[in-house]
């Protein structure tokens, strides 16, 4: 015999003993006493024998040759690996399975590969899946001529035909799937689903002796060969993802370790690979590798290093020794994209051990650049690639397509960076070895760069969308049927790329599951393929060797379904990086994609951003037109944003990736007007972005300089109209398409607005550039509308594709169904418009999972697609010729996407997030109020406007407490459109009624009812109102008026009574402008009519502070003024508007210091061109300021030389002593721009012309105590010791004389003769109020009881409501004066205490008594005291706490009333001051439009409506408001044909039973018939009621709930609430303070369980599950359905979690909450601790019950420390009693502590804690006062301590702030971190906001 020693006979001596060095300490147990194993074939007289070692095997001749594999055996065989060869036919002599367990790489199926191809035995080869079945291993049907049958599967083959089974990847199977084999395996039997039954060889053969063949096959009993083996290849489970072994099955294989080999062996291979590398560069690569694999590393979290691919990475070092160690590690395991910060620590620390870090002075030196590509001569498939690296070229051959490969740089859309360089040249050497994966972020450019690639080394590229529930059929082969109904196999796309030598890119690996990318090993690793139909694709030397072998062709290789792989095929893989979170190798847990498995199976290449002058100079080239500046500033954002550490900047740059920016500057190239704040605003949809979010880009932006252009955009008209062909919307035109297919252009009803224009001026831009494009919004704002309007103006056919969470990839693009047996494809609406060129609409894209929506980027990026019949959608045409089953995209085909906003509350899938960046985004909004207001006019033209206007304002003010997460519901214009078409069909229903349509959803909900009926009831919508809800006040008969007196002008009399006064006129001298900043505060308006109409109409506060005092109210038109002192401020707004505008005023009156003078101040508003200015007028310095509210522009008018003085020691105007001689101010006439000013006992007038500019000057013989103007020309003036009166007269034109002489009256009062004489001096009456214009002459006439018409004046005075002055001031004959006495005269009453405890000792400065004369009404404000109250309310009733009562005495009804006005809720610690400015706790004013306003001494400003007629007529629209859905019994009737005629009237029978009756022309009192006397018939004489309901449906009864009732339930509740108490062992004291936290936060409480409930919802939502034997028919499964499968349906359910997915970790969550002293030495002042202690019971309360969701747990700090325990993580509180003690702590502690601040370090310290934590995220929250100066702590270092750890996210909220302290660190602070919450109510939103901005990601 002729032996024949392999491998290490032929082995040099040296190779021996360096053989014997390396395995001797590994391979033998006994130390150096060991034997190597050598492999022998011997060949003898009968047969080939195999020998390892001492073992030997009789080879036998295969009858399927072409199975034995091939070329696996290599030219060097370690020791191990002869070991392992060795164990294994050990095992199959004994007839025993073996389980090859190991890590992950192709060792184990090398080893395997080699015994087979040793022992010369035919292989059947399974890689199993998630996806393999029952069929796949046993049986499947097939269907031929119309019958189906059985074809063996591998299991079934093997076993028959004594092959080898070679199962791979145990672990990725389902569990039930591989039990089939159990009986197969221990007993070599199995039952098959055709009849057949296998049996093994031992007992077949003795029932072959007892039988003959025929019999037994007519049995179906099949013998198992006994060469029949089983070899499967495992990982271990659990140290690796998947299932474990099911014991049954385990138990019946051999089990092997194949663990990497021995560091010798690997040595000597790596030496043998690598000649040009230093031996020790190459021993410490290989311990780095041995490091990363070891136990240890595991520990850590660390993946396993790809040990088989060192010797790849050694290959390419041994062509480029200059290039780094640390980049050729960085290939095999890309830490930096894997790996947490930890992980990336660990994996350097190893690095740095083995010297294989970069130093810094060397890291350039890799620097390369591919200079040129052309095809290896005499080589096909390959072309020399010479790159220079080091200033020295390199050219090296690696693989290339078939077309020619082109030069670099060459590319029509592509800008070489030299980033891009670098990295092409990069994976130029990677690809010399093995395939390639681009790791890289959305949008950074893997896909322009893996198209550059292909095109430079001429391959065409094959796009493949990977996507999360893709199979292993969809990578590999699908079913179809063949026209004939037969069932085939048809290739997938990455089949056919393998057989013609495509570059195959696999997009979204990191997408794919694991399971099914694993059927792909095999291909990657040794290029071979088993596909389900037996087709076997081979390596292409291994093809060539095998045709060589067997003498074959090709054709008859292919016969047995033997193909080969093109030598040039290759797979570049695109992924995005996994994302890394904390601790050690864990990257994020659960979303780690790229583990061990997928490590060995690519070299990685990360896609780096581009450095700022890179992606310049991209942006420059492929957008040559943009604004040099626009780009800089967009680069100098996005790199401010990536570079910073803050997760939710970061989160925001991965919005503005290259893809991103490169359409923005597209579009302002196209545009250059644009600005780039709305071109980043679109691409990051800011305005449905989380608050946080939104406030870090704005700050973000404002910090690049990035600004918003004012409001043009707004206030541009936005026409449009389509002329002549072209349609142009605001500035952007476009030509109207002319379709074929008119039918499928939309037409939708649509009402222009502004902003809807703008979105489709903007729509229109984006789709002139050939954008596709996403509207995102709430829902009913208009995204279907808006997108049809603007197709229908584009003349544009639409195709509809509605998606849902069931949709599917198939579902997508074609529908299948069965017709005749034959699977036939329906065109999807995708495919149609791809086809036609028509716009496809995708609404509901959210709803759809993302892995399904995905596979939509391809069509956008590349213009390509994979259909699920095999065909394939094309862009390019030229590429489509020749090619069988293309789609040729149409050029005209777009598609818009329409999606709800991410995020809650509509918790779908955030399509914005996945594919945002690959459209132009526009974000579309509720219209703004005016547009909504013109839109919905248009709905309903004759629904009044003020009802239009409240629906307007109430949701509006909804839809931003959405945005705010104070609701739930983003209340929308759909559902305003909805209840105005009720109101325009059904006028007569009430407003209140008709918005329960909308909102009777929240009924139930009694948090969300109160918020929204207070939102209602705000704006004046009167839900739940009754319309018997009336509280007008009370009204007492007013006493008759009598004539009381005579006043006599005397016009021709002695000199006493006739004087002439002088006057003179000279120029004022104005001083300034000065500018001063004018404040914008919103006007909380609240309307008050909503639960019971009064006379209060509405109501607001004026933003001041507790020591502002009012002093002054005025009204102009629409428009009230407001002036305080102590500081001067000047408030401006509308009745109706939104803001309050304030001018602060304390710079021009410097002197307003405590102790020192202190003004007071009156305000005159002007008219004509002056309208909207104001004069302010200091009475004590006669000091006069114009300002202008709109611009802040502040003048000082100085009128005479003293008017310059300032006012010395003038004592203060609320000291006790009263201030002689104050100037006073006339404002009667200012809407005609002059007022009148004198100073009291003084003897001249100053009449001020504002808009002239001049001052005339009156001198007076008398010494003035008041002036009243009754008339431009005619004054009344008053003595000040006598109270005399004159009237002044002057001409008419004074203005415009240079000089002119007034004349002076005297007015004599006479009383009537009757009884009482003449009325002596001191008699006079002393006016308080007396009117400018007359009563009306019917006013007149009704006052007095007499038919009159006369001029006339009104008056009022302490001993009168009113009197009457009649013929004043024009007649000169005696005008009688009538007069409505009071019994009391208020004079005369004591001086009593002020409201709020001042004490008045003089005169009031401010009147309160105006004349509405419109209304024939005088109005005055009076004390409690003043008013008769036990009139007004009856014994045992107590009046309402009122700041003062408004008396209304109507001379028209002869009614005086007493409104009451409320009390204001803060009180001012000035009580005496205000006391000298009212007699009352209000200043009050007339209304233009009628009625009065008055502002109580805390700001609140009330709309009162006095006048009788406007009261009848508010209360008539408020009932009709509430509707008739009163209780009343509503009728139904039914109109019927009865077909007989009326015959003629009668009564009709009487039933003496008293029955119902319905029709039938026979009883008396029936419903419904005819003739006889009843209801709801006809032909009857007259209506009978006989007392039978008439279909009567009664409201009241279902609101009727006994008082019994309602008491029972009360007592119930009682009762629990005690019980609970006792049980919790809490005393009602404590209940009651609990409360009062409780209470106040409970609102956002809610909301965010709310929140936190839906998000619980959602995680539980269950997913479908494949492959089931019941559920619905999977669309997929048709096939198999038809050939007579049975686990073919798919089922909702709860999906297992992946095997080997990590556990959900809970989100951790500190709250350290500031317990220093002088958080509770300055709670009077701000209340700072209240507002801790409540912030910290809303965490308690709201975190109760989701523990396992949210880890938290509470802290202080304070001069005692940094971390004291208030509640510890295992130990939160359970019930209230527990949450108070924990309050009351901070409480205590605050109080008691030591003084000093540990905020720095408890902060630092907390997030050093939490970063230690395992969790899913990681938050703490700083409660702190702003108090950090006094302690020397800067911003900075605060700054540092909050962003020090990017695992923990870390927030300050300050809440208590002396001046701007707060203010000032939240500046210094990084955007988002921070908040000044300086009122209680928003530390909970703020709270709330963090939570549902940061808590959501990932719940």
């Amino acid at each position: 015999m002729r032996p024949q020693m392999w491998w290490s006979a032929t082995a040099a001596a040296v190779a021996a003993r360096r053989m014997r060095t390396i395995l001797g300490a590994v391979l033998g147990k006994d130390g150096w006493m060991w034997r190597s194993h050598e492999v022998k074939l011997v060949s003898t007289s009968s047969g080939e024998t195999v020998k390892i070692g001492d073992i030997s095997y009789k080879l036998k001749t295969p009858r399927n040759p072409e199975l034995v594999p091939v070329k696996h055996i290599s030219d060097f065989l370690p020791q191990a690996v002869a070991q392992h060869l060795r164990w294994i036919m050990q095992k199959d002599l004994l007839g025993q399975d073996v389980f090859l367990i190991g890590p992950p790489g192709p060792l184990r199926r090398t080893i395997a590969m080699q015994y087979l191809e040793l022992t010369k035995r035919e292989v059947e080869y399974v890689a199993l899946s998630r996806d393999t079945t029952e069929t796949d291993l046993k049986q499947r049907r097939e269907i031929r001529a119309g019958t189906a049958f059985y074809v063996d599967q591998c299991a079934v083959r093997a076993a028959t035909r004594g092959r080898v089974l070679l199962l791979e990847g145990l672990e990725k199977a389902e569990r039930n799937v591989l039990p089939v084999l159990n009986n197969l395996l221990e007993n070599r039997e199995m039952q098959l689903e055709d009849g057949r039954f296998l049996m093994a060889a031992e007992r077949y053969d003795k029932l072959l002796q007892e039988h003959t063949k025929e019999e037994l096959d007519d049995c179906k009993i099949i013998r198992v060969s006994e060469d029949f083996r089983v070899i499967a290849l495992g990982l271990p489970v659990p140290k690796y993802k998947g299932n474990p072994l099911d014991p049954p099955l385990r138990s019946r294989f051999q089990a092997r370790d194949v663990y990497y080999l021995p560091f010798k062996d690997q040595l000597e291979l790596l030496y043998a690979a690598a000649p040009n590398i230093a031996a020790q560069r190459v021993s410490q690569l290989l311990s780095l590798a041995t490091t990363l694999c070891s136990q240890e590393s595991a520990n850590l979290g660390l993946p396993d290093f790809p040990m088989d691919n060192l010797l790849q990475g050694i290959n390419v070092l041994n062509v480029f020794p200059t290039m780094s160690s640390q980049q050729l590690v960085q290939r095999l395991y890309p830490y930096h994209s894997m790996l947490g910060k930890d992980g990336r620590s660990a994996v350097e620390t190893v690095l740095s051990k083995f010297e294989l870090l970069d130093s810094h002075s060397n890291s350039d030196t890799s620097s390369s650049a591919v200079v040129s590509v052309s095809r290896t001569a005499g080589v096909e498939g390959y072309a020399d690639v010479t790159l220079r690296v080091a200033q020295k070229d390199v050219t090296f051959q690696v693989p290339a397509g078939t077309k020619e490969p082109r030069a670099p740089d060459c590319g029509r859309a592509f800008v070489s960076t030299p980033s891009h360089s670098q990295l092409i040249a990069d994976m130029m050497q990677s690809h010399m070895v093995k395939d390639v994966c681009l790791i890289g972020t959305k949008g950074c450019g893997k896909s322009v760069v893996a198209r550059e690639f292909a095109e430079m080394l001429g391959y065409s590229l094959e796009p493949v969308m990977l996507y999360q529930d893709m199979t292993a059929r969809d990578l590999l082969q699908q079913r179809f049927t063949l026209p004939s109904g037969d069932t085939a196999w048809r290739p997938s796309p990455l089949v056919t790329a393998a057989l013609e030598g495509k570059l195959l890119l696999l997009d979204g690996i990191h997408r794919v599951n694991l399971g099914t990318l694993a059927v792909l090993s095999r291909l990657l690793h040794d290029r071979e393929l088993d596909l389900y139909d037996g087709t076997r694709l081979l390596r292409w030397d291994r093809y060539q060797a095998l045709k060589e072998e067997q003498n074959l062709t090709d054709q008859q290789l292919q016969e047995r379904s033997i193909f080969a792989i093109h030598p040039s095929f290759r797979v570049l893989a695109l992924a995005e990086p996994s994302l890394v979170g904390g601790g050690g190798g864990d990257g994020a847990e659960g979303q780690q994609w790229l583990g061990p498995e997928l490590l060995t199976m690519f070299l990685y290449h990360t896609v780096s951003p581009l450095a700022r002058a890179e992606e310049l100079d991209l942006l420059r080239g492929l957008s040559p037109n943009v604004p040099t500046e626009a780009a800089e500033q967009l680069l100098l954002l996005t790199h401010t944003l990536q570079q910073t550490n803050d997760p939710t900047a970061q989160s925001l740059a991965s919005s503005l990736s290259s893809r991103q920016l490169l359409r923005i500057c597209r579009r302002l190239s196209r545009y250059p007007e644009e600005s780039v704040a709305h071109a980043v605003n679109k691409a990051c949809l800011s305005r449905f972005l989380p608050s946080l979010a939104r406030g870090s880009l704005q700050k973000s932006l404002a910090n690049c300089a990035i600004h918003e252009t004012p409001g043009g955009e707004h206030t541009r008209d936005f026409t449009c109209m389509v002329r002549d062909g072209v349609l142009t919307i605001g500035k952007v035109s476009a030509p109207v398409n002319k379709p074929n297919e008119k039918m499928k252009v939309p037409d939708v009803l649509f009402y222009d607005n502004p902003q809807h224009m703008r979105v489709m001026e903007d729509m229109l831009k984006d789709f002139l550039l050939g954008e596709h494009l996403l509207l995102v919004g709430n829902q009913g704002v208009g995204k279907n509308k808006i997108a049809d309007r603007f197709l229908h103006l584009l003349n544009r056919p639409r195709e509809y594709l509605q998606l849902h969470r069931d949709t599917t990839v198939q579902t997508l693009t074609l529908q299948p169904s069965v017709r005749d047996g034959v699977i036939t494809y329906e065109d999807s609406p995708l495919v149609k418009a791809v086809k036609a060129g028509h716009i496809l609409v995708i609404d509901e894209a959210d709803k759809a999972p993302t892995n399904v929506t995905c596979i939509l980027k391809t069509l956008v990026e590349s213009g390509e697609m994979i259909l699920a019949d095999g065909r394939r959608i094309i862009s390019d045409p030229l590429e489509a010729k020749g090619r069988p089953n293309t789609v040729v995209m149409h050029p005209d085909f777009r598609m818009m996407v329409l999606a709800n906003r991410p995020g809650f509350p509509f918790l779908g899938n955030d399509f914005f997030g996945a594919l945002g960046d690959i459209f132009s985004c526009h974000a579309v909004d509720n219209p703004e109020p005016r547009a909504e207001l013109a839109m919905l006019k248009r709905y309903g033209p004759d629904v009044p406007d003020a009802t239009l206007e409240k629906l307007v304002a109430a949701f509006g003010e909804l839809r931003s407490m959405a945005d705010q997460g104070a609701i739930a519901y983003p209340y929308s214009t759909r559902e305003v459109v909805n209840i105005v078409k009720h109101l325009q069909k059904f006028p007569n229903e009430g407003l209140a009624n008709v918005v329960r349509n909308v909102f009777d959803f929240d009924s139930y909900n009694k948090d969300a009812r109160d918020v929204l009926m207070e939102a209602l009831h705000k704006h004046g919508i009167p839900v739940g109102a009754k319309p018997d809800s009336v509280q007008l006040a009370k009204e007492l008969p007013l006493p008759e008026a009598k004539l009381t007196g005579f006043w006599t002008i005397n016009p021709t009399g002695n000199a006493r009574h006739k004087l002439l006064c002088p006057s003179e006129t000279h120029r004022i001298d104005v001083k300034g402008p000065v500018y001063l900043r004018v404040q914008a505060y919103p006007c909380n308006r609240r309307e008050s009519r909503a639960s019971s109409f009064n006379e209060e109409k509405a109501s607001w506060q004026i933003p001041i502070d507790q020591v502002n005092i009012i002093c002054d109210v005025v009204t102009k038109d629409d428009t009230l003024y407001v002036a305080t002192c102590n500081p001067v401020t000047l408030y401006s707004m509308k009745e109706s508007g939104e803001t309050i505008r304030c001018v602060e005023l304390h710079d021009v009156f410097p002197g307003t210091i405590s102790g020192v003078w202190q003004p007071f101040v009156t305000v005159a508003s002007l008219g004509g061109p002056l309208d909207g200015q104001a004069v302010l007028h200091e009475q004590q310095s006669n000091t006069v300021l114009h300002v202008d509210v709109a611009t802040g522009a502040v003048r000082r008018l100085v009128m005479s030389a003293d008017g310059e003085r300032t006012p010395g020691r003038a004592s203060h105007w609320w000291s006790g002593k009263e201030a002689q001689g104050e100037y006073k101010m006339c404002r009667d006439f200012a809407h005609k721009n002059w007022l009148l000013f004198y100073k009291e006992d003084g003897n001249r007038l100053e009449v001020l012309d504002v808009l002239e500019g001049r001052v005339h000057a009156i001198s007076l013989p008398v010494n003035l105590k008041s002036v009243f103007l009754v008339a431009e020309d005619r004054w009344l003036l008053l003595e000040s010791k006598t109270d005399k009166k004159f009237l002044l007269t002057k001409p008419t034109r004074t203005a415009a004389e240079e000089s002119g002489v007034c004349r002076l009256h005297g007015v004599d009062e006479d009383g009537v003769s009757s009884g009482q004489g003449a009325a002596g001096a001191g008699d006079r009456s002393v006016p308080q109020m007396l009117s400018r214009d007359q009563l009306p002459d019917e006013h007149l006439s009704a006052a007095l009881g007499q038919k009159i018409v006369s001029p006339n004046r009104v008056m009022a005075d302490a001993g009168t409501f009113a009197r009457i002055v009649v013929g004043f001031p024009e007649l000169t004959s005696p005008n009688e004066v009538y007069s409505f006495q009071r019994t009391v005269d208020l004079s005369q009453m004591e001086a009593r205490a002020f409201p709020r405890g001042g004490l008045r000792t003089t005169a009031a400065k401010q009147s309160n008594c105006v004349s509405l004369l419109s209304a024939g009404q005088v109005v005055r404000a009076l004390p409690p005291s003043e008013v008769p109250l036990k009139q007004l309310y009856p014994e045992g009733v107590g009046p309402p706490t009122a700041a003062a009562y408004l008396e209304v005495t109507d001379l028209n009804s002869k009614k005086v009333k007493y409104i009451p006005v409320p009390g204001s809720t803060s009180a001012s610690p000035y009580a005496n001051w205000l006391s000298k400015v009212s007699e009352t706790d209000v200043l009050m004013a007339p209304l233009a439009s009628g009625g009065v306003v008055t502002v109580d001494a805390g700001g609140r400003a009330r709309l009162w409506e006095t006048g009788t007629d406007a009261l009848r007529r508010s209360l008539t629209e408020w009932r009709k408001m509430i509707g008739s859905e009163d209780g009343r019994p509503v009728q139904i009737t039914v109109q019927r044909d009865s077909g007989l005629d009326v015959s003629a009237p009668k009564h009709g029978k009487v039933d003496t039973t008293d029955a119902p009756h319905v029709g039938g022309n026979q009883w008396a009192g029936g419903t419904g018939g005819r003739d006889t006397a009843g209801l709801g018939g006809k032909g009857g004489p007259y209506r009978l009621d006989a007392g039978h309901k008439v279909f009567q449906v009664s409201q009241a009864e279902k609101d009727a709930v006994p008082e019994h009732v309602r008491r029972a339930a009360r007592e119930m509740a009682e009762k629990a609430f005690r019980d609970r108490l006792k049980e919790i062992d809490m005393s009602e004291y404590d209940a009651t303070t609990y409360e009062r936290f409780s209470s106040a936060v409970r609102k956002q409480v809610q909301s965010l369980r709310i929140i936190l409930d839906a998000l619980q919802a959602k995680a539980k939502e269950r997913q479908w599950l494949k492959n089931q034997a019941l559920g619905e028919l999977d669309d997929a499964k048709i096939i198999d359905g038809l050939t007579g499968e049975r686990a073919i349906y798919k089922r909702r359910g709860e999906l297992d979690p992946e095997p080997g997915t990590p556990q959900q970790k809970p989100k951790r969550l500190r709250v350290l909450v500031d317990v220093s002293g002088s958080m509770y030495r300055f709670n009077g002042v701000d209340g700072r601790l209240e507002r801790s202690m409540e912030a910290v019971c809303m965490v308690m309360e709201a975190l109760e019950s989701y523990e396992h969701k949210f880890k938290y747990d509470i802290t202080g700090h304070s001069g005692d420390g940094y971390d004291i325990e208030l509640v510890r993580a295992d130990k939160v509180p359970k019930n209230n009693k527990q949450r108070l003690q924990v309050i009351k702590t901070m409480h205590a502690h605050s109080q008691f502590c030591m003084s000093g601040d540990h905020t720095l370090e408890g902060t630092a310290a907390s997030v050093e804690e939490l970063a230690r934590e395992e969790a899913d995220e990681r938050f703490v929250v700083v409660l702190s006062d702003a108090n950090l100066e006094r302690y020397g702590i800067g911003p900075e270092r605060f700054a540092r301590v909050l962003v020090s750890d990017p695992r923990v996210n870390a927030f300050a909220v300050f809440i208590g702030s002396l001046g701007d302290q707060a203010e000032r660190l939240q500046q210094s602070l990084p955007a988002g971190r921070s908040f000044v919450a300086m009122d209680t109510k928003q530390i909970p939103q703020i709270l709330q906001q963090i939570f549902t901005s940061s808590l959501l990601v990932g719940v």
